[in-house]
Order: structure tokens, then sequence, then C-alpha cells
């Protein structure tokens, strides 16, 4: 596939030899709806008492929803550790919601309508405002259905001491914070040509309640399953279909992944460039906001990808005025399902095949990506997710159109060779996702196989990941220190809503005048 690759494989191997497997930085951020005993929609508002602020708590709160739960790690380098802080912050969470219980899949339980979906709030402060005011604003534009779909996010760093050393492999002089930026850029584009292969592999919702659908428009031939279930045979990840989360209004936007720089300044331009469409909306209606404002963007994290370029941001700081002034930190890949055959909903494997697909993106060449080509990219990923296990498709990739499995063939071998340089338990992770079927292929042959809703099999596997999840011994954190952490959040809360001296309007209109800064 590369004639230099067997080179940087010797190179990485070099590095390597220093344990670069357990150096890698790691995080995961995983959001699940709660659910009632029955299946439908928690109606409770957050428990913030029992799992603290939303707004400050670092470990346990919400998305988009009030019944959206996202569970964050801290960043780990070893995937065991990693592992443990994610189960603990469930077991914690499954003591604290009583009888409630955890969605395992991806796709939403069945939804009435959109007032079923209470918009998350996070207190009166004004930033905790202008998170509720966003969310409002994400509802009148695409509707809520969609914004309760969950995911993993996984996000991925090499450490400090590599890039001086992968600099020198490459014969490399820039800068290096630029060197490190240019070479993220780099497994990032990869991603998109290649990183469908996680909606391969990892894609769980190729099934979904009839009612997700309601009145949308589809051409889609959809099968009937159960009471109420809906699938495509071939389908892999309905999530990461652009039936799911991924928005047609985005599906036009120019974002550039040819530099940090073009990229900043594409993102900026789509968060202030106004739009026809979401200025009939209105902004203030009647006294209250509607949305933060009527731009293609409202804010930078409105730009839906399956992955994206990450640093952590100062109070008051943009994401792009971040990345432009520090350069990449890490990269947060986002095209990962809920596992739902897991209580935690990932497994470690999951991870270290991920770890081998982003070092193998980083040795592969990577090209600026020529006019039209992320489009392809997005066509791909969508071709896959809706049919990726039909034995016919094809994907076009740098000029190349090729059956899925004869790229598949290609990257599985050149993924278990960075496999092995990481480390047995890569391999080993490697040849298990690779030799078995596809998580969708698994869980659509027990739903078809036994005529079984989607939902039904959700809430018997819900059930049972709470006991599991009870019966999880503390292990990254003690009882007490949770307890701590839920309890200092909501003092932080309080402490935030006491300090603001600016009205909401004033508020909002100095965030957006400091994000419009020139970048220099």
């Amino acid at each position: 596939m590369n004639q230099d690759f067997s080179g940087l494989l010797n190179g990485l191997k070099q590095l390597a030899q220093t344990g670069l497997g357990e150096q890698i930085g790691r995080g995961i951020e995983r959001e699940t709806l709660r659910i009632q005993p029955n299946g439908q929609l928690a109606k409770t508002p957050h428990p913030r008492q029992r799992l603290g602020s939303n707004l400050t708590n670092p470990l346990i709160t919400t998305d988009y929803a009030e019944n959206l739960l996202e569970f964050v790690t801290p960043v780990e380098r070893n995937h065991e550790q990693l592992m443990n802080a994610l189960k603990d912050i469930h077991r914690y969470t499954a003591d604290a919601i009583g009888d409630e219980l955890l969605w395992p899949m991806s796709m939403p339980c069945f939804v009435g309508d959109d007032d079923d979906i209470p918009l998350a709030t996070y207190g009166q402060s004004n930033v905790g405002m202008m998170k509720h005011i966003y969310r409002r604003g994400l509802k009148a534009r695409y509707g809520s259905t969609m914004q309760i779909i969950a995911g993993i996010h996984y996000n991925f760093s090499l450490p400090e001491s590599f890039w001086p050393q992968w600099q020198q492999i490459l014969g490399n002089e820039q800068p290096l914070q630029e060197f490190v930026s240019e070479q993220y850029m780099h497994i990032i584009r990869n991603f998109y040509r290649y990183g469908w292969v996680i909606p391969y592999w990892f894609g769980a919702s190729p099934a979904l309640c009839q009612s997700f659908i309601q009145d949308r428009q589809s051409s889609l031939e959809f099968q009937s399953l159960g009471q109420g279930s809906l699938y495509l045979p071939y389908a892999t990840s309905l999530r990461m279909s652009d039936l799911g989360y991924t928005s047609s209004a985005h599906s036009n936007l120019q974002i550039s992944y040819n530099s940090l720089k073009e990229y900043v300044c594409s993102v900026r331009k789509a968060t202030q460039t106004p739009s026809q469409t979401f200025a009939k909306l209105g902004v203030k209606v009647d006294g209250e906001y509607r949305q933060l404002n009527s731009n293609i963007l409202q804010i930078e994290n409105e730009l839906y990808a399956p992955i994206r370029a990450k640093r952590v941001t100062k109070s008051g700081q943009t994401p792009s005025q971040a990345l432009f002034e520090k350069g990449i930190e890490y990269i947060e890949v986002r095209s990962l399902d809920l596992n739902p055959f897991v209580p935690q909903g990932v497994a470690s494997f999951q991870l270290q095949f991920i770890d081998s697909l982003l070092l193998w993106c980083l040795m592969m060449p990577s090209a600026p990506m020529a006019e039209g080509e992320l489009q392809q990219c997005r066509d791909n990923l969508n071709q896959v997710a809706l049919k990726g296990r039909d034995p016919s498709l094809k994907l076009h990739i740098n000029g190349q159109d090729r059956l899925v499995s004869d790229w598949l063939k290609e990257i599985n071998q050149a993924m278990g060779e960075v496999a092995s340089v990481l480390g047995q338990q890569f391999t080993d992770a490697v040849e298990r996702v690779t030799q078995r079927p596809p998580l969708s292929e698994q869980l659509l042959s027990q739903l078809v196989g036994e005529n079984e809703d989607n939902s039904v099999l959700a809430l018997e596997l819900a059930k049972n990941h709470k006991l599991a999840l009870q019966e999880h011994p503390l292990s990254f954190w003690s009882k007490d220190k949770l307890d701590e952490i839920v309890a200092q959040s909501i003092d932080e809360q309080k402490a935030i809503e006491q300090q603001d001296n600016l009205s909401l309007d004033d508020y909002i209109q100095d965030y957006f005048a400091r994000a419009s800064v020139p970048l220099a």
C-alpha cells in the first residue's frame, strides 16, 4: 500500500521499545439516555443532588437533554486504568439513579415527540444559560430526536517525547509545535479516507425504533422487525448515516483539513456566516432567546464531524483560538457507536484497535485533500453506515474504486503490523476484531433470528448491565472521593452564579465579540 511504510514501521519499532503503547494519552466520553424500568425515556430531571452539577462536575454531566447523561474520564495512559475509571463512573451513577436504567444503544428508545426530551439546564449563571440556549437552537434547527443519539468519543494524544524522535525519523526541520499540528492533521485526513472501518467493525445501530422516523421523509428501504423496529439488512451504523447525527445543513460546509490554519479559518467562517434558513427562526423572540445567533453554526461545537482536532481551552477562549495559538493537543474520534454488549458502552479491545488505526493513518501518505475529496469521504462513510456489509459495495478512495472487502484485506494486514509493534494486547485486539463478524452483524442476527424488537433486547441488556455494574467494586476512586467531587461541583456552580457581573445579553455579546477577534 505504501513503499515507505516498512521504513516508517522500523522507525516506530525503535520508538516503541520504550513502551509507546502505554504512553499514549486516552480519554473517553460516553453518552447514554436514562430510561424508566419499562424502557421509556426518564421524565425526571438530572439528579443534581446525587450526581452533582452538570455544569461543573468533571466526570458526570448532561449532553443535549436532561435525560442524556455524559460520562467523562480523566486522561489515562493505561488501558486498564482507563476502563476502571469509566466503570467506576457507571457504578456510581447506577446507584444514584434508583430504579432507572442506562439505555445501551446508540439510537434512542421510543420517543413520542420532542416534548418528551427536556433540554438540559445548567443553572442561572450566564455560562449555564448560554449552554441551555445553544440547545434551544439545536432543537429549533434540527429537532430534538436527532440530538439524543448517543455515542462514544475517544480522545487520543501521542506523548510529547514521541514527536521530536518522529520528526528526526522523517528528517523534518519545522518548529516542533507546527510539526505536531501538521502530523495530527495528517492523521485526520487519512481518517476521513479510511476511518469508515470503525463503523464497519463497531457500528451497532443497524436497527432502530420506528418512532425515530415519524414524519421524516426517507427513501431508505427499511424492513420491519418485531412490533415496532426497522432495520436495513446490510447497515452497520444508522447513527453515522445521513439519517443519524449528521446534518444536511452541514453537508456543503467547505471545511479544510489541509493545514491547521485552513481548518481554523474554515470553521470560523461557518460560525460567522449568516444562514437565511436559520434567520427565519428568529434569534430573540418575545424577549426569549430561541438560538444564540442565526449563523450556519451557532458555535464551533455545532460542527458534526467523525473526528476533530482539539486543545483544552482557557476560560472565555473558543476552540479555534486555542488551536491557532498553541496548536493541536489531541484528536477526538467521534464515530464509535455504543457497544450494547458491555455495561460501560465500549470495550478495551476496541480502543486498542483504534490506537493501531490512528498510528497507521500517521504512517500512510496523506496528501492534501483535493477539491471534492472531503465530500467523497463523507459519501463513503454514509455508504458503509447504510450498507457496509453488502458484498458488492465499492468505495472510491485516492482515485481507486474497490470492493470494501479488498480495502479491508489490505488495511487489516497493515494494521496488524502496526499492532505488533505496540505489543501483544494490540495484536490480539486487531485479530479479535478482524476475525469475527462486525458488531452490527452480531446484533442483527440475534434480532432477526428471534424477530425481536430492538427495544426489547435493549431493555433486557440495560437490566443485565445494571446488575453487573452494581457488582463492580470501585477501584479507581473511592465512594467518598466521588461524593466529594459531587459536593464540590454543587458549590462551584453556586460560586459561578454569584460571580456574574454582566447581564445575559451583554455576556453573549461579549463572548461573540471575543470569538470574532482576528487570528493573529
